[in-house]
């Protein structure tokens, strides 16, 4: 039986990442979070350790930037594995200048062979207004692409604004 997979987007401290820690919880399933950010400087340290403190006791965390296949692949039925997040993910794969259509083209196929019930959470960037560098541009045109086919996949899709979740695909 394929996994259930939950799709989050939403702004940057929208509430979302709080959001889909709730809807893990609320499965009663063992809780696994995959982290993808990585720790550069303070900042991100205080970021990550508030984020610890907020998830509480009770998860198993895998520290895995960009290989998906590592994640997902062990993971049972009687899990849930929270990707937090799809945004930092991209980024990694940006900055260390990997081709980012073969990545996402691994991500799918791993979360299409994952046992476990997946919540992903990414950032909606297509809101604001066109970046002015071409970085910048490439990366909001990727994290659309990324989002399109995330949402594709997914049974449900919830955006998340000022912590308040707004069903747009599937039901919670």
């Amino acid at each position: 039986m394929p996994s259930n997979v939950t799709f989050i987007l939403g702004g940057a401290a929208s509430g979302k990442s709080a959001f889909a820690e709730q809807l893990c919880v609320n499965t009663g399933k063992d809780k696994v979070y995959w982290a993808t950010a990585q720790i550069f400087d303070s900042e991100m340290r205080e970021k990550v350790s508030r984020h610890l403190e907020q998830r509480g006791a009770g998860w198993a965390t895998i520290e895995e930037p960009e290989t998906a296949a590592h994640v997902l692949a062990p993971l049972s039925p009687g899990q849930v594995c929270l990707m937090d997040c799809a945004t930092m993910w991209l980024t990694n794969h940006l900055l260390a200048e990997h081709e980012l259509e073969a990545a996402q083209a691994e991500l799918l196929s791993a979360i299409d062979h994952c046992k476990a019930d997946l919540v992903i959470v990414s950032n909606e960037t297509g809101l604001g207004i066109v970046p002015e560098n071409k970085l910048a541009r490439r990366f909001r045109e990727a994290q659309g692409r990324l989002n399109i086919a995330l949402a594709a996949r997914a049974d449900t899709v919830v955006q998340v604004t000022a912590g308040l979740p707004l069903v747009l695909k599937g039901a919670l």
